[in-house]
Formats: structure tokens, sequence, C-alpha cells
């Protein structure tokens, strides 16, 4: 079965004064349902509030531009964890987390979701369950109903329950004010990608940070990796694949470049260029790479497993260099001089190839 691998950008599902939010659907991305993963995107204009809501799928949130807060509360908790946002921070949302998203900054706040969609009610989209606003969980319930949960009088419920105009995203008043953000709630819960320590840096070629559950514990939870990498003008990213059968979804941030994928039998199955805003999934096992505009590129990647092992195709850890050289002499039917002058290349490059001067 072919399915269609072709890079698409999200589109707008609802919005106001406050911002707008955006998903990709399955039915434009046919992958996203393959691999039982979602995105989605949400924009918030200065003082534009996203409402309080949960989902039913685990994410990974990255905050792609601007600053804000977020208030999250977590399954069984008494009291909201408010931590400060701010560009490259992720977040690890597991089920049944209650979230509301706040730019107190002067620009658009941007935040990107990333997540599984396994459980979902629809295989790879987001479904979320406002708290507040039209649309609302508890627009549905009769007033009767709603009096008796919340102790109040008919006439308080309505006014209450009906106060709400906006749907999903508003736009906070004059003197209207939300919690002051805490460092010590963004502890364990927030991990910015842009200041962490590198875990693979290729001089001229490009810069990694992977997300793990040492450094934000809650991705264990949500049961994804993610990482962050960043590649130089005309850089390339080595041909590779996820060798634990994981997808790997990616989202570029920065920049554009080309990319190819190549398949069963061999079959390229896309070469494409990509751009900012553009998000793509490679299917198990098929093998990817990456070549960098004159402007670089940096995208930001979740794998559909919380430990992702990757396997290279070329480099100081290709699995070239691991296998012998009568193998290679017979694989390829070539002369010992031929191996020995493929053996010889890339023998301190990994990952990432600066240009060839």
């Amino acid at each position: 079965m072919e399915i269609d691998l072709s890079p698409k950008q999200s589109q707008k599902v609802y919005g106001g004064d406050g911002g707008s939010y955006y998903t990709w659907s399955s039915s434009d991305l046919p992958m996203l349902a393959e691999a039982k993963v979602g995105g989605a995107k949400l924009l918030l204009q200065p003082h534009g509030l996203a409402l309080p809501s949960y989902s039913d799928s685990a994410k990974v949130a990255y905050v792609l531009q601007g600053n804000g807060r977020a208030g999250i509360v977590m399954p069984e908790a008494t009291k909201e964890k408010v931590v400060p946002l701010r560009k490259g921070d992720a977040l690890a949302l597991p089920f049944g987390v209650v979230t509301w998203w706040f730019n107190d900054g002067d620009a658009e706040l941007v935040v990107l979701f990333l997540g599984d969609t396994s459980k979902a009610h629809r295989s790879g989209e987001f479904t979320n369950f406002l708290l507040t606003g039209v649309g609302s969980l508890f627009h549905g319930f009769s007033t009767e109903f709603v009096s008796r949960a919340w102790d109040l009088k008919e006439e308080e419920v309505e006014k209450l329950v009906k106060a709400q105009k906006g749907q999903g995203i508003v736009k906070l008043r004059e003197g209207q004010s939300l919690p002051a953000a805490s460092e010590e709630d963004a502890k364990g819960m927030v991990f910015n990608c842009e200041s962490a320590p590198l875990d693979v840096d290729v001089k001229g070629g490009g810069r990694v940070v992977v997300l793990t559950d040492k450094n934000l514990p809650l991705v264990g939870e949500v049961g994804l990796g993610a990482d962050l990498v960043r590649i130089d003008s005309a850089s390339m990213c080595s041909p590779g694949f996820s060798s634990d059968s994981a997808f790997q979804v990616t989202y570029v941030i920065r920049g554009s470049g080309r990319v190819q994928v190549v398949g069963i039998d061999g079959r390229r199955v896309l070469e494409t260029r990509v751009k900012a805003g553009c998000l793509f999934i490679v299917p198990r096992f098929f093998v990817v790479s990456k070549i960098a505009d004159g402007d670089g590129m940096e995208w930001f990647s979740i794998i559909t497993t919380p430990q992702p092992v990757f396997s290279h195709l070329a480099g100081r850890t290709s699995v070239w260099k691991a296998l012998s050289p009568q193998v290679l002499e017979a694989s390829f039917d070539v002369s010992p001089e031929m191996e020995k002058l493929f053996r010889s290349k890339r023998t301190s490059d990994a990952i990432f190839f600066a240009p060839p001067n």
C-alpha cells in the first residue's frame, strides 16, 4: 500500500483576537493515522489565553517562539503548577493532564504539540476537551446536573457556565491577571533544548539535543522520544533509520533543505524540499537523509518510543565500519582496493557531514 509522505503545513481550526489553533489532519497527511501520531500548533497573541482543557493523547509540547506561562494540573493533583515558557522549552504532557496557556509577552507565542494518538478517538488527530467556554463539557450537561455537581443554584449555574462566550482561546480584558509563573514549579516539568548541553556537536556539520527521562522525567511516562537538531549551511545528516520499529515525526522550525527517503525494495519514496512549518513522517525502518540549503536547517522530532535507537549508513558509526572487509568485498562485488578506499572515508565524521570544500 502506497502512502503519501509529502510534507504538509498545518491548517487553522479556530481562532479570534486571542490567537488561533492549527492542526495537521490525517486526511491531508495520511501517515499520521498510519503512525498513530498527531500534530498541532497553538498561536497566542499578547494577552491571549488558551482555556483549560485536556486531551485524549499524550504529547510533547515545544515552544517555537515567544514567552508566556502555562498552568499544569496533573491527575489527582490538588494544586496547579504554573511554569514560565520561553523559546526552546519542551514539556511532556501525559494522559489526563489539564493545561492552560497564556502569552504574557509582547510578541506571538507559538507552541508545537506532537504526540501519540494510539488511544485517541481519531487515529492521527488530537481531540481536546474544553472545561469552559463555548463547546466545553459543562455546556453538554443539563443545568440540573451541573447544579448538583457544583452545589449551586440553577440561576447561578446559568451565569457561570454561559458567561464565557469564547471558544478555546480568548484575550484577557484590561485588568485581568493570572497566577505568576514559578521556577520551582518548572523543575522536572520544563527543559530548554536551546540552552542544554549538546549530545552531538560536529563542527561545521550540526548539533543535537536529545530529550530523555533524565532531563525531562515525564518523557518516559508519555512514551515518546524527542530531539532538537540543527545542521549548518549545506551540511548533510547521514542516511539512517530507526532500528527499533519507531516512526520519526519531524517538524521543520527554521531554514530549508532537501529530504530523501528510501524504503522497501530500495525505492525512493520521497524526494522533496522542506521549509519552516512543514511536518513529515518517516515510516518504520525506512532510511532518511537531509541536506540543508544555504541558511541551514533546524527541526524538532518525536520518535514513537521513549528510548530510540538509530542505525546510520554513513560515517564513523555506520554499520559499514562494523562489517568485515571480506563481507564488504563480497557484498559490493568489488576489489580489495575499492573496499579499502570505501572504508578509508568518513573515519572521523559521525551523523553530520560538513559540505565539501
